[in-house]
């Protein structure tokens, strides 16, 4: 397992409340409150108990908590048990865990990226289905382009 602090050289504690428009190129790890837009190349941490309302675009994103908006993962997006999404979301690879929320649509696999050239609603419009992963209960599920 990586070093969490390499790879979240940025935090926003749990006492923090933050409105407004972040960008970062590495990592940020988010433990409070934030309402806005994020566009990052680096990866994004929303811990749990943290509350994100707003758009985001980064590499990567770790949900633990609670998002309230549209997500973009160039690589991959992750639900852990604790998370709750309500929004669209586009990434090449998901991972949800047994008990995650995810209220929204979603675009997965190699042409899930909107950077890519695609958007959410030009995508879903083409697509007739989306081919999802049988899985047992109990187990976590994984969508998505395998590396």
């Amino acid at each position: 397992m990586a070093d969490e602090t390499q790879d979240y050289a940025t935090t926003i504690g749990a006492d923090a409340v933050f409105k407004g428009e972040l960008h970062f190129e590495k990592g940020l790890r988010l433990l409070g409150k934030f309402e806005g837009e994020i566009d990052s190349e680096g990866q994004l941490m929303v811990g749990n108990g943290a509350t994100l309302t707003g758009d985001v675009r980064a590499s990567s994103i770790r949900i633990e908590g609670k998002v309230k908006g549209n997500l973009n993962a160039k690589t991959k997006v992750q639900l852990s048990a604790s998370a709750r999404l309500e929004g669209d979301l586009q990434t090449a690879r998901l991972e949800v865990a047994e008990g995650a929320v995810l209220i929204g649509r979603c675009v997965v696999g190699v042409n899930g990226d909107a950077r890519g050239g695609r958007d959410i609603k030009s995508a879903t419009r083409s697509m007739s289905s989306v081919p999802v992963a049988k899985q047992k209960v109990g187990e976590a599920a994984t969508v998505g382009a395998k590396k």
